[in-house]
């Protein structure tokens, strides 16, 4: 590991107390062990050269954190239901949720000039959640099926996350009464992919009928 990843690693427990800055990256060498712990935080320049100029630098961190939250899912123990598993990922977001805001507003501004807000870091956050979590509860979908398990999940992961931040004592039963919902779609659609592999073999057109009055 560099010494730039060792400091980022640091930093990371450092959000609680000083959100996602440039001071708890500066703050991170303060957390090596002894002997090689520093008297002083970095300075601004060092930060910079490290991890990056201005708001670069707490991008730089924001993503360290989002990429501790998948190692976060990956120490589930074995045998974890889908939704342990997302309730562990909403808990680790539990002691910075004051800080969040900022942070996915800061991942959705243009790094440079006046551009309209980026989906998509919010959409790989959300994605990326979603495919391990399914990765750790040994989901075995296949092809279309694959796509749309983690599409779904997603969607139900990025809604319950911003349900977190306006109500946190309320979000893991907010997505489980999501999950709930979306067995219900899940099954009317395995249904329809499954017809349609049938179809694709001997030419057979599948009646939806009982499928579109499900959904």
């Amino acid at each position: 590991m560099s010494g730039a990843s060792r400091l980022l690693r640091l930093s990371i427990p450092l959000v609680r107390t000083h959100g996602f800055t440039r001071e708890a990256l500066a703050r991170s060498v303060l957390e090596l062990p002894q002997p090689e712990a520093h008297s002083q935080p970095l300075s601004d320049t060092a930060v910079s050269a490290l991890f990056g100029s201005g708001d670069l630098a707490r991008r730089t961190l924001i993503r360290a954190w989002l990429d501790d939250g998948i190692r976060h899912i990956q120490s589930q123990p074995t045998g974890s239901t889908l939704s342990e598993v997302l309730h562990a990922r909403l808990e680790y977001n539990e002691p910075v949720l004051q800080h969040l805001p900022e942070a996915f507003a800061l991942l959705a501004s243009p790094a440079y000039g006046i551009i309209p807000l980026d989906p998509r870091p919010a959409i790989e956050h959300a994605f990326k959640v979603a495919d391990e979590a399914c990765h750790v509860t040994g989901d075995a979908s296949l092809q279309l099926a694959w796509h749309a398990r983690r599409g779904s999940l997603a969607a139900i992961y990025t809604a319950s996350e911003l349900h977190q931040l306006t109500s946190p004592k309320t979000a893991c039963g907010f997505l489980d009464s999501l999950l709930d919902g979306s067995s219900v779609l899940e099954s009317s659609m395995n249904e329809i992919v499954y017809d349609l592999s049938i179809y694709n073999k001997d030419g057979a057109v599948p009646n939806y009928d009982y499928e579109m009055r499900a959904l």
